[in-house]
């Protein structure tokens, strides 16, 4: 079973691999896909710009573990003013633990001490590890210099942005596996009216697929220019 969070926290339904395009990113994806059937790197630290898919990979792999019927949890530090970091105690008994967005915590007494105190109790016990930030462990503005260190301990892992190639190939994926066509002069209009953010893209992509299916309409330039600008 997933090891359930406080106030509902946890992974979106449609996190997966399959859906996620690595560009050049395949080898970092490839990594993280081995860390989530307890083979490879133990200790993972993803990192990179907003929208380079960091949520995406980790809540995929909790899916994967989970899938093998491992216990696994999923904490979102961008929500930590929600939960203590008593939360944290006895993590290591999971088979993987993906702590997401850890700049959010950074300068936080308690919450760093806990990170380094379960950061060393997961490496004593074989607990696979992921952990994303915005920045590498030297700049993500840790303060306390232990908890730094065991950052880099591990495997770490920049993912690139997409370029603009990239970023149309990723968003006629994510349409494929919604069921959608979309074709290359449709992905393309898309691209120039809206911001090059895949989070963005994506909920645009969700909200049009809504709309085409309660009209029963496919995805054309005008349809899409109706949907935009009402």
């Amino acid at each position: 079973m997933t090891a359930q969070l406080p106030l509902g926290i946890g992974v979106r339904d449609d996190a997966a691999f399959a859906n996620y395009f690595p560009g050049a990113n395949s080898e970092a994806v490839s990594a993280v896909q081995r860390s989530a059937c307890a083979e490879g790197e133990q200790m993972i630290y993803l990192w990179g710009a907003p929208g380079v898919g960091k949520t995406h990979l980790l809540q995929a792999a909790c899916h994967q573990a989970n899938a093998r019927g491992e216990a696994v949890a999923y904490v979102p530090l961008a929500q930590a003013d929600e939960f203590s970091p008593g939360l944290l105690e006895g993590f290591e008994q999971l088979a993987l633990v993906c702590i997401d967005d850890i700049q959010a915590i950074a300068g936080q007494a308690a919450w760093e001490t806990a990170l380094f105190h379960l950061y060393n109790r997961m490496r004593d016990s074989g607990t696979h590890c992921m952990i994303a930030g915005s920045a590498a462990p030297s700049g993500v503005g840790v303060a306390l210099p232990d908890l730094a260190s065991r950052l880099a301990w591990g495997l770490v892992l920049h993912l690139d942005t997409l370029d603009d190639e990239s970023v149309l190939a990723a968003l006629q994926l994510r349409a494929r596996q919604r069921g959608l066509e979309l074709p290359d002069e449709v992905a393309q209009f898309l691209l120039r009216r809206e911001r090059r953010d895949m989070p963005a893209l994506f909920a645009l992509l969700e909200r049009l697929d809504h709309a085409s299916l309660a009209a029963q309409r496919k995805l054309t330039i005008p349809f899409i220019k109706g949907i935009i600008e009402a």
